[in-house]
């Protein structure tokens, strides 16, 4: 009998959070005593600022923030989304008899994301924090690469560039040839040149979390992971798992 995939609205979310790159470093393995680069990042604390349900939005999912905004750098508008604004508008709303949605009451926030799936438990106005990697071993990170502008294609694509002889003359680091015979007598789509390279959406996935720092709300993971000192990631449990060999078949007449 053949089995139909879970609906993507009834999945439940992976844990994740919001943070800030800070750095690289280095710390030694308590077990071992090797020695582990290691990525650091500033991971929370995230207000839940909104839940979506698939009967009033179609899906499910959890928003939330990170990162506090100044309120004179706050729209209006944005100001409403976090916390309850008296206005005219509200007013009739109300006198209307319309239910007004639930509001997180915090600060504006710099970054808002959402977590596709189904959170139980979780409310509006809740802060998660790196309490909840407890016992997860492994994670996702999706950050954005550093934007290295416009690049030839040497850096771009690692090209071995042409010859260094008297034959060539100040073209070493150039692409060669591009064209093509009568026929086709065109480029084809995606061939490599040079263009822009970097700033792009990338993801390091099932990559080992080897320390969780409460007090100071650190995630410390294993090797490197996407964008500048500083830049926005978001951290989530990987669903990425390593399938579990096979066992050796037994040779015939083995017990």
């Amino acid at each position: 009998m053949a089995t139909t995939s879970k609906p993507a609205a009834d999945q439940t979310g992976r844990p994740g959070l919001l943070g800030r790159k800070i750095g690289m470093t280095q710390v030694f393995d308590a077990e071992s005593g090797v020695v582990v680069p290691v990525t650091v990042i500033e991971a929370g604390p995230c207000p839940v600022t909104f839940v979506r349900t698939p009967e009033r939005d179609g899906y499910a999912a959890l928003q939330i923030g990170f990162a506090d905004k100044p309120r004179r750098l706050a729209s209006r508008s944005v100001r409403g989304q976090v916390a309850k604004l008296d206005g005219r508008r509200s007013k009739r709303r109300a006198e209307a008899g319309v239910a007004t949605l639930p509001k997180a009451d915090c600060e504006p926030q710099r970054l808002i994301k959402e977590l596709r799936g189904v959170y139980d438990g979780v409310e509006v106005g809740q802060v998660l924090t790196v309490d909840v990697f407890e016992g997860i071993d492994y994670v996702d990170v999706t950050g954005t690469t550093k934007g290295r502008g416009t690049a030839g294609v040497m850096k771009r694509h690692g090209f071995a560039g042409q010859r260094a002889s008297h034959g060539v003359k100040k073209v070493h680091r150039h692409q060669g040839g591009t064209g093509q015979n009568t026929s086709p007598a065109r480029c084809f789509k995606g061939k490599r040149m040079a263009g822009r390279y970097g700033h792009e959406r990338s993801t390091m996935r099932n990559v080992k979390l080897v320390r969780i720092d409460k007090e100071g709300n650190l995630l410390l993971i294993r090797g490197a992971v996407p964008g500048p000192n500083g830049s926005y990631v978001t951290v989530r449990q990987t669903n990425k798992f390593k399938k579990a060999a096979p066992a050796a078949a037994k040779k015939g007449g083995a017990k």
